[in-house]
């Protein structure tokens, strides 16, 4: 009996050793934790809901970027998981702005070409609706206003790769679309601010990217980010005074960092040996929510989805 007695004791200290290692396993040495998404693929452009119990994010099913894409709903409380957008196609939410008044917005690649689509957050399958509809141009990753009436996205001219313009459209259509930056320059990933006044984009300047903002009618463009690395994948803290972004400054792959608005004093806020990016912050501005991976995510199977407590 007592050898039977040691016999089960190890087995449990072993059994605990293992769980430990397991839970270790998951906390980065930044004590960001990977959020446990039970799916396979590239988790990708994580979303905080405006609550912050939820997120949504964009599952690239074959790897990192690599078509198709679907767009899940994930309760960080409960872990309930839900797919909300699936056609075979390309289905990618940006981070930021993309969930407001019970709504997301996404983009989405199905014939003939990438347009804006919309979908309730308590929406199924199949119950998307299509928000943009133009013969000539095509239209990436949205992002809404705080009102939610308006949305701002990418435009690029049927099968031009480059030249992205930032453009804003009035969801009930009762308003043209609106180009607020010039097809000359090559602008992507736009971002409005909480307090209505800015339009954040990225501009690539001499082979790098940079942050700017503008006013909402595309005036007073100024630059923020400089000689900081390439600057991407930007959003607004819930108070509009600083803008969250992904970048290569004194690091080998990106990680995350903050600027102010005035364009000073960079402050890096991931520390991980690997990627960090496509970042959205808590409107309580506590937590960051990102994809990560440990190495360079391009032609990789795919990043994780990170929850960082600032």
């Amino acid at each position: 009996m007592k050898n039977i007695a040691i016999f089960i004791l190890v087995l449990t200290l072993l059994s605990c050793k293992k769980d430990d290692e397991s839970i270790v396993s998951q906390q980065r040495n930044d004590n960001g934790i990977i959020v446990n998404i039970p799916l396979s693929g590239s988790l990708q452009n994580p979303t905080f809901s405006p609550d912050n119990n939820s997120i949504i994010f964009t599952r690239f099913v074959n790897g990192y970027n690599i078509e198709p894409a679907e767009i899940y709903k994930f309760e960080l409380n409960t872990e309930n998981l839900t797919l909300l957008v699936s056609d075979g196609s390309a289905n990618v939410n940006l981070p930021g702005a993309s969930w407001k008044n019970g709504q997301i917005i996404f983009s989405s690649s199905r014939d003939p070409h990438d347009e804006i689509y919309q979908i309730s957050e308590n929406g199924q399958l199949g119950d998307e609706i299509q928000i943009t509809n133009r013969t000539s141009k095509v239209a990436y990753e949205p992002t809404y206003s705080p009102n939610g009436e308006w949305i701002v996205f990418e435009s690029h001219i049927l099968d031009v790769e480059g030249n992205g313009i930032i453009t804003k459209y009035k969801i009930d259509g009762t308003s043209a679309f609106v180009e607020l930056t010039d097809q000359e320059d090559d602008c992507r990933q736009p971002n409005w601010s909480p307090s209505n006044n800015k339009i954040l984009y990225q501009k690539k300047n001499n082979g790098e990217w940079n942050i700017w903002i503008m006013d909402i009618d595309g005036t007073n463009k100024t630059q923020i980010t400089s000689n900081i690395g390439n600057c991407t994948d930007a959003s607004f803290t819930s108070d509009g005074q600083h803008i969250i972004f992904s970048s290569d400054y004194q690091v080998n792959i990106a990680n995350i960092y903050k600027i102010s608005i005035s364009g000073t004093n960079p402050i890096r806020l991931t520390n991980f040996d690997g990627y960090d990016g496509a970042t959205s912050i808590s409107t309580t501005g506590n937590k960051l929510i990102f994809e990560s991976i440990n190495g360079d995510p391009d032609e990789s199977t795919g990043t994780k989805i990170v929850l960082l407590e600032l």
